[in-house]
């Protein structure tokens, strides 16, 4: 931990409470509770006490809070005797010193899937053009297909105005529903290539028409290996997606994620550009100009697209799992 600034050897002379008392140490002056805390010294054991106690959940220290501020830690350290009186702006400098921020949250989740390791790894490896220790050769390729449920056409109540000097697009806030779409989604990881269609609902035949719209059209009809990583959805999911993929194409390799890892599957990164570009803000006249706009999209980003520079390897992995394996960096759950 960071430790206050030297002090003065007239400092270390005078008390907390001002007066010279030489005999006893300045640090130790400082846990009578009501001395605590005093005026123009704050020890750096205080400071650790003050940076622990924002490190806690607010029930582990018996508060009704879900996350804590700078006011609440000071009345927690006033009152569980810590320190006497103390201000809010020293508190957030100290936990500025070391990035405490107890007033922020991110949501994480925690790998389940006892086989996590192997599953990511076999993922990694096919965006490293690998597979079972060998290469991949060039009549592989590597898919990452998905779907992107109800996407909504809001038709709004009156139509947005453009750009203007001093003001920005405005959007009615009000809107009518038009239906919605699932938008299924192919990505070739390696070429940038793209498939999509807009069904009315996810399931096992729409996902099944997706990958006959691929599988049909050269070069995957002709290739030796395609290789589909998926989710666990109900729609591929198991020994029976399996069996269903290669009974209808027998060059496909069905390669499933670990549970709740949707962050391995590339095609979720294009999900997040197409929200961001196409469908922020939702505006749309009526159910079928959704769909134009996403296979419209789609076109436009495959004209500029190249292969994503995926750089998570499987060394960065290991590193992951042992940090999980200590309690110490929960997974992030993207999707």
């Amino acid at each position: 931990m960071t430790r206050s600034r030297p002090r003065s050897p007239s400092d270390a002379m005078s008390s907390v409470s001002g007066a010279s008392d030489s005999s006893i140490p300045v640090w130790r002056a400082s846990t009578n509770a009501h001395a605590r805390g005093g005026p123009g010294f704050f020890p750096p054991e205080l400071v650790v006490q003050i940076k622990a106690l924002a490190c806690e959940l607010p029930a582990t220290l018996g508060l009704p809070l879900s996350r804590l501020s700078t006011a609440d830690i000071v009345r927690a350290a006033q009152q569980g005797g810590i320190v006497a009186t103390i201000s809010d702006k020293t508190v957030w400098r100290w936990l500025h010193e070391d990035a405490i921020r107890p007033w922020q949250h991110r949501t994480w989740i925690f790998p389940r899937d006892p086989e996590f390791a192997a599953k990511a790894g076999r993922i990694l490896d096919l965006y490293a053009r690998q597979y079972e220790g060998g290469l991949l050769t060039s009549d592989d390729f590597v898919i990452s297909a998905d779907e992107k449920t109800s996407i909504q056409a809001r038709v709004r109540c009156h139509p947005s105005t453009p750009p203007r000097p001093r003001q920005s697009l405005r959007v009615e806030h009000e809107y009518e529903r038009g239906g919605a779409w699932a938008y299924l989604a192919a990505l070739d990881v390696h070429r940038a290539k793209l498939f999509g269609r807009c069904e009315r609902t996810t399931g096992i035949e729409p996902f099944q028409r997706l990958v006959s719209q691929v599988m049909t059209q050269s070069p995957y009809r002709e290739a030796r290996r395609v290789f589909w990583i998926v989710d666990n959805g109900s729609s591929h999911r198991g020994a029976a997606c399996i069996q269903r993929l290669q009974a209808a194409f027998p060059t496909i390799v069905p390669v499933h994620g670990p549970i709740h890892a949707s962050w391995l599957n590339q095609v979720e990164i294009y999900f997040s550009i197409l929200q961001r570009k196409a469908l922020t803000p939702n505006d749309f006249r009526s159910l079928a100009d959704v769909e134009e706009r996403l296979l419209g999209f789609q076109r436009y980003y495959e004209s500029l697209a190249t292969p994503f520079e995926w750089r998570f390897t499987k060394d960065d992995l290991a590193a992951l799992m042992r940090k999980l394996d200590s309690g110490t960096a929960p997974l992030a759950a993207v999707a």
